[in-house]
């Protein structure tokens, strides 16, 4: 007796296109210039609410699902911006940060936390060192790092 069989699509399922159109975007916006994506990003987070931990990491767990490229190792700017821009979809917001690793292998890293725990690393937030943050409450004076259009820079980190 055989029985049929179907794996479900990447990125079918309920928030599908949600995901797709998040990635979409993400990798648009990898390409932009470090300043140019803080600016972007802090104003997508402008009204939202802190993600938790559970609904970020599902989403986390999402993305890395749907697109290969977000879930490999260099992939990690582009990962990074699709679970912020998902969960803004969602009426919430993770930190997100990019900075380097401080532990071996040293590497410019991107990011995202919540609850004060990083979703989804393997490194734990005392490896990481943010240089960029932009948070839920950003939009008013206090954000964090730098980064300009004018400067120099791809926007990527790995």
């Amino acid at each position: 007796m055989t029985t049929e069989m179907t794996m479900p699509r990447r990125g079918a399922g309920p928030g599908g296109l949600r995901l797709r159109t998040a990635i979409a975007a993400a990798f648009v916006l990898a390409r932009c210039k470090p300043g140019r994506l803080r600016r972007v990003l802090t104003r997508c987070a402008r009204g939202a609410r802190p993600a938790t931990y559970e609904e970020t990491l599902e989403l986390y767990e999402a993305i890395t699902a749907t697109s290969r490229r977000c879930a490999g190792r260099y992939g990690c700017l582009p990962r990074s911006v699709a679970i912020a821009l998902a969960c803004r979809m969602a009426g919430s917001w993770p930190d997100w940060c990019a900075g380097v690793r401080t532990a071996p292998p040293f590497s410019p890293h991107a990011w995202v936390e919540a609850e004060g725990r990083t979703v989804g690393e393997q490194a734990e937030s005392a490896d990481l060192r943010p240089l960029m943050v932009v948070k839920v409450r950003e939009g008013v004076p206090g954000e964090h790092g730098g980064g300009d259009d004018d400067g120099g820079g791809s926007g990527r980190a790995g």
